[in-house]
């Protein structure tokens, strides 16, 4: 399934960061490439959100007022262990990527990220093996 034209239903991704503006320009920007995307606004609304609805793909940002991205992403693999998660951050580091991905995360992606970039990064990490 890929976030772009064609008749696939939409992607369903949950937008976790604190940042409502950022969020709300992505959100809009990835609706017109097929990837409906829920907004959360903090770490604890994110797992809320995934308590009672089904996504194939979370995009969490790691800096956080409420909670570190590190402390939700290990929580979200506990419920949802396959869930792919894709970190992003304005505030990256190379140890920082090294424990997201040791945490599980499907990817990384550093603010200001190519919306080109973070689309394939939401294709790859929502493509079934049958695909």
């Amino acid at each position: 399934m890929k976030p772009v034209e064609g008749n696939h239903p939409p992607i369903r991704l949950l937008l976790i960061d604190d940042e409502r503006g950022f969020v709300a320009t992505l959100s809009k920007r990835l609706a017109k490439r097929n990837v409906k995307a829920t907004q959360a606004f903090s770490g604890r609304e994110g797992i809320q959100i995934l308590r009672k609805a089904d996504f194939d793909v979370v995009l969490l940002d790691l800096k956080m007022e409420d909670m570190d991205g590190l402390e939700v992403l290990k929580i979200i693999k506990i419920m949802i262990p396959d869930l792919p998660v894709i970190m992003l951050s304005g505030h990256a580091s190379e140890e920082t990527a090294h424990n997201g991905m040791r945490a599980g995360a499907y990817d990384y992606l550093t603010k200001p990220y190519d919306i080109q970039e973070l689309i394939d990064k939401i294709a790859s990490a929502t493509k079934s093996d049958d695909e």
